[in-house]
């Protein structure tokens, strides 16, 4: 009997950590000298990141004080449907790759529960239209496809075999073999910094037709089409593949947004300093303080100002928000961070995302086409404005959920400026034609629900993804919780959120930036990890990134 191989993790190959064995180790996340059990300290932004960091803190003894100008939950915003349908629209992140092993560490604390995500040609979505040129072609597999998706998938595989080391990757993330990951991919990086995801398929011999190249930007891999990341640099794309970050996707029942706000409230059952039954909820009175207007050094301190005007000290900063809310949302003290950092945070790219979701009376599109003996109509993907048309259901007695189009980039700028009825117009219209006698209105209650993420004002975009050449700006984000050595006027201050992280878009990279930002703080107020449980900054050397050289 052979065992059997190890999982995929989203061991990042930039860094890798394994957050996930850092969290479950009994030892704990580290501890703090006994004058600074209660310290306050601020954490600007309660979305996935912010309430990692501030309930970490909180075990460890320390008072986090979290500011969020919204909802908790961020863009893990789970939107109820009007009335008592017990429905949601994801209108953030929906789906999570298994592989999210930190992520999943809260997940299986608050025992929520997950059920596989419809994706396209996933074997728990019962039928996938592929609408490309108004052509239509309708399948269960992948296999079931004519065969240009069969060799557009064979391209890509063996784009990834010949010039990116795809076979050796996925062994070293499975077996977290950190020695053939930093070898390899300190390589590539040096390789393909420059190179956007397009220019790598253009050179790639087994992507010499243009015909290909479309068809794969339009169907993709995994969650669908992928042209709209075609500027983006390649190694975004990489760390997605390597990490099985696109595949094996599960939904949260019940919604996404459970899992920040089961933060807020779980009493964990050992807390440092604290009494039992405390949780983030009880030290804040039930609520988050309001917005940050004001983020500023205050002698070995800062102060937060937030936009009631209340003016507090804190020892230390944890700040989540994207990073451009530092040039335009916050007045934010230019002492905060360097000015290579500063550069940086102007240089980050988002990309622009929008959905909109309709509730229907039932899961209609079960219903059987009596000509074709297939399922009425499937998870849809397009080259036409709706790009991907997702479908839920609790069953066939309850109401179904729609997202109706889930678009990026140019294609959610298409949307930026229609109303939300103007848009459920216009994506009736286009589904028309693609299932010409299917009757969607009919089966459409209430009003829709609708997000665009560019027009957000606290997000000005769904997420992070570095353009080609953007690496080095990355690198100096991601290890600014690096602060041993620096003057104590650079000290203090914590960036943390997925666009700080190598896997942007994904909670995984939310959470585990977090925790490099509570490893920070313990360490800034004179604490430490155990020996037995080294932290992300306590082994830094030896896995940190590769630095590319900024001069020649």
């Amino acid at each position: 009997m052979t065992s059997a191989s190890p999982a995929t993790t989203m061991l990042v190959p930039d860094f890798p950590f394994s957050y996930d064995g850092w969290l479950r180790h009994p030892a704990g996340l580290g501890s703090l000298p006994p004058g600074r059990a209660g310290t306050p300290v601020a954490v600007v932004g309660g979305g996935m990141a912010g309430l990692t960091a501030a309930y970490e803190l909180m075990r460890l003894g320390l008072r986090p004080v979290v500011y969020e100008p919204g909802g908790l939950g961020g863009r893990m915003r789970s939107v109820p449907f009007p009335g008592d349908s017990g429905c949601v629209a994801e209108m953030g992140a929906m789906r999570f790759p298994r592989s999210a092993r930190a992520l999943f560490h809260y997940i299986d604390l608050l025992g929520l529960r997950t059920r596989p995500f419809p994706n396209p040609l996933s074997e728990h979505t019962p039928s996938t239209l592929i609408d490309l040129g108004g052509v239509r072609h309708t399948a269960r597999r992948a296999e079931q496809l004519p065969d240009v998706y069969q060799e557009v998938a064979a391209a890509w595989e063996k784009a990834l075999q010949e010039r990116a080391e795809l076979a050796t990757m996925r062994d070293a993330v499975r077996r977290r073999d950190v020695e053939t990951l930093k070898h390899v991919w300190d390589r590539l990086v040096r390789e393909f910094d420059d190179q956007s995801f397009y220019g790598f398929l253009a050179t790639s011999a087994s992507f010499r037709s243009f015909r290909h190249r479309e068809v794969f930007g339009q169907v993709g891999f995994g969650t669908g089409g992928w042209d709209t990341d075609f500027p983006n640099s390649l190694l975004e794309i990489l760390r997605v593949v390597y990490t099985g970050a696109d595949e094996d996707q599960v939904a949260i029942a019940g919604g996404s947004q459970q899992v920040p706000r089961g933060l807020w409230e779980h009493r964990p059952r050992k807390c440092a300093h604290w009494p039992a039954g405390t949780s983030l909820a009880s030290l804040h009175g039930g609520a988050a303080r309001p917005g940050v207007r004001a983020v500023t050094r205050d002698g070995t301190g800062f102060a937060v100002t937030d936009t009631t005007g209340r003016r507090d000290r804190y020892a230390a900063v944890v700040y989540t928000p994207h990073v451009w809310t530092l040039l335009n949302r916050v007045e934010a003290d230019p002492g905060l961070l360097s000015a290579p950092l500063w550069t940086a945070v102007e240089r980050t790219h988002y990309m622009g995302a929008s959905k909109l979701f309709v509730l229907t009376d039932r899961p209609f599109w079960h219903d059987v086409d009596p000509d074709t003996g297939l399922p009425v109509m499937g998870m849809t993907l397009t080259d036409r404005m709706p790009r991907g048309v997702y479908l839920f259901d609790d069953g066939p007695d309850r109401p179904g959920v729609m997202c109706l189009s889930y678009t990026w980039n140019d294609d959610s700028l298409k949307m930026a400026t229609l109303s939300a009825a103007e848009r459920l117009e216009v994506l009736l219209g286009k589904l028309a034609a693609i299932y010409p006698g299917l009757d969607i209105r009919s089966h459409v209650i209430g009003e829709p629900l609708t997000v665009t993420w560019e027009t957000e004002p606290h997000f000005m975009g769904a997420f992070k993804s570095n353009l080609p050449g953007h690496y080095r700006y990355q690198r100096r984000l991601f290890t600014q919780f690096m602060q041993r050595g620096l003057p104590a006027a650079r000290r203090g201050f914590f960036l943390c959120g997925d666009d700080v992280s190598w896997t942007a878009g994904f909670a995984e990279g939310a959470v585990t930036t977090a925790l490099n930002a509570v490893w920070g703080v313990v360490e800034h107020l004179g604490g430490a990890t155990h020996p037995d449980n080294p932290g992300p900054g306590d082994l830094f050397e030896a896995l940190a990134p590769v630095e590319l050289p900024y001069d020649g």
